[in-house]
């Protein structure tokens, strides 16, 4: 079984090749790149996947993920990108100063599409809280600052193996590969 998995993530395609190997599914990676409206991450995962399965003419996934952080009411969110690129993780944590409440979701959804047919999504979440500096030197984008739930690590102290064991992507892209599989 393979999948066209569009993206211009290169971490994206390692984590999900990972992921995908236990179910027999292989990745075409595809950078085609797609519009993201601004909206709910399942709205941009929907829209990216009907818009890239039109262009490419062949089925296709897109995933889409932030942190959201709830004592800066659930911010960045669908904006993770963007704030990873102008203010980082120093900017987060600048952000969190004198914050008691640090818990925070890492929220992945995935988009499955066909050309001319509606969307398919699958969400995924993995809990957890802020740290009070960056630690690590694995992962990318937050990892370093997120600890997940019941973890004395960072994402960013876990190896590709260890965070795939439990993410928020693997949570998702797990949903799709059994689904897909028709398990």
């Amino acid at each position: 079984m393979k999948i066209n998995f569009i993206t211009g993530n290169k971490h994206k395609v390692d984590e999900a090749q990972n992921i995908f190997s236990n179910f027999g599914i292989e990745i075409k990676h595809v950078n085609l790149g797609y519009p993201e409206i601004q909206g709910e991450l399942e709205d941009v995962a929907k829209y990216g996947a009907k818009h890239a399965a039109m262009q490419l003419g062949k089925p296709v996934i897109v995933e889409d993920a932030g942190l959201f952080i709830k004592a800066l009411n659930w911010f960045p969110g669908t904006y993770s990108s963007y704030v990873q690129e102008t203010i980082g993780n120093k900017g987060i944590l600048k952000l969190m100063d004198n914050v008691k409440d640090r818990y925070a979701e890492f929220r992945s959804v995935v988009g499955f599409c066909k050309p001319n047919s509606e969307p398919e999504i699958f969400f995924g979440v993995v809990r957890g809280h802020i740290s009070y500096k960056a630690r690590g030197k694995y992962g990318f984008a937050f990892d370093p600052i997120f600890y997940p739930e019941r973890c004395d690590k960072t994402f960013g102290e876990l190896t590709i193996e260890e965070k795939n064991q439990f993410s928020h992507r693997r949570n998702s892209l797990e949903k799709f590969a059994l689904w897909y599989r028709g398990d």
